[in-house]
């Protein structure tokens, strides 16, 4: 895999987080689109080159899990991986069964997330989980 040829969307309302995420994300060799919002998101969901999406689960009006719910129902699926700085048993069984490829617990270990994200662009260009 190329990381440069891959595109991360990272949906979370937390400026510091995002500004993070796109500064790691890039020294990676990633390119990145940032959302504030599940909102900003579905806007521009149609013309997003993401290969897969970075969600909090916990967003403003929209949660991640309807964001990825929207997403099916509009048929602009993506590989999806939530991250959470608090969840219970209950979020997390709601977010694998909206069909993520990963759960990660902010904060979460740079490798992690790395793995997290080959496996979902694996899943986004076809191939075997």
């Amino acid at each position: 895999m190329v990381e440069d040829q891959c595109v991360v969307a990272v949906v979370d309302d937390d400026e510091g987080l995002r500004d993070a995420l796109e500064l790691l994300l890039a020294s990676l060799g990633f390119q990145i689109e940032l959302y504030a919002s599940a909102e900003e998101f579905l806007a521009e969901a149609m013309d997003s080159r993401a290969s897969c999406l970075l969600v909090d689960l916990h967003l403003g009006d929209i949660s991640g899990v309807e964001l990825v719910r929207q997403l099916s129902s509009i048929d602009c699926p993506f590989p999806v991986i939530f991250m959470t700085g608090s969840c219970d048993a209950v979020m997390e069984k709601q977010a694998m069964e909206a069909g993520c490829i990963a759960f990660l617990h902010k904060p979460f270990p740079e490798d992690q997330l790395l793995e997290s994200i080959k496996r979902a662009v694996r899943v986004s260009q076809g191939s075997l989980h």
